[in-house]
């Protein structure tokens, strides 16, 4: 099942949810072979951005670390993604990352979890600005990264929960992500067995739907 048909389907919901929120807890930031005096790149995400299915190594977030010195980038990337993880419950975690890791961009990609439990898009919004304002305040640049939701919640909520991502880009003058999954959403094979989580194949395409709005953010070494 695709990403897309499962956006319709009341099972794939269900299943949805075991994975995402009973799958949830706490994990250690991940960090690369960088060097450690190089500027980090925080990485705050949920599943999709934890490599979950697949080898850590074979995930987005790494594959950026390689592109980032391929490209002759001193940066260092950090995962600090854990599956399951609400804005709520990475908003938490936000004050050790940011003091330990001291990054110089945050890469924000959350939310999904949010809307699958049907949170009010409000709380939602002041956790994301809570998370945002954190950041900046830390001296970091924030990237945020978009996310659909399936219609079951009614399309007024399904409505402004995706275009959340955008009020607050306006507002906070930030870089955006439109849709995380925008590439990969309409291949099926592309999808693990749930038919909701990208595949190792699938993951250079996420993170090509992520560079061009994170590279002008770089500054070289």
């Amino acid at each position: 099942m695709s990403f897309i048909k499962a956006c319709f389907s009341l099972a794939a919901i269900r299943v949805l949810c075991l994975v995402l929120l009973v799958c949830g807890g706490s994990l250690p930031a991940r960090a690369t072979d960088a060097p450690a005096a190089a500027p980090t790149i925080l990485v705050l995400g949920d599943s999709l951005s934890a490599g979950y299915g697949i080898r850590v190594e074979q995930g987005w977030v790494a594959l950026l670390q390689s592109r980032l010195r391929a490209k002759g980038y001193g940066h260092r990337v950090v995962n600090a993604s854990s599956s399951g993880e609400t804005t709520g419950g990475a908003l938490a975690r936000l004050p050790r990352a940011l003091a330990t890791h001291r990054p110089a961009i945050v890469i924000v990609e959350l939310g999904g979890n949010d809307g699958l439990r049907g949170l009010p898009v409000a709380d939602i919004r002041r956790n994301f600005e809570a998370i945002i304002r954190n950041s900046q305040q830390a001296g970091a640049k924030v990237l945020l990264v978009g996310m659909k939701i399936p219609p079951n919640y009614g399309p007024a909520y399904t409505r402004d929960f995706y275009g959340l991502y955008g009020d607050l880009a306006r507002q906070y003058k930030l870089p955006s992500v439109p849709f995380l999954l925008a590439n990969v959403a309409p291949d099926e094979a592309l999808f693990q067995e749930d038919g909701i989580h990208p595949t190792a194949a699938a993951q250079p395409q996420l993170l090509d739907e992520v560079w061009p709005h994170l590279q002008p953010l770089l500054a070289r070494k």
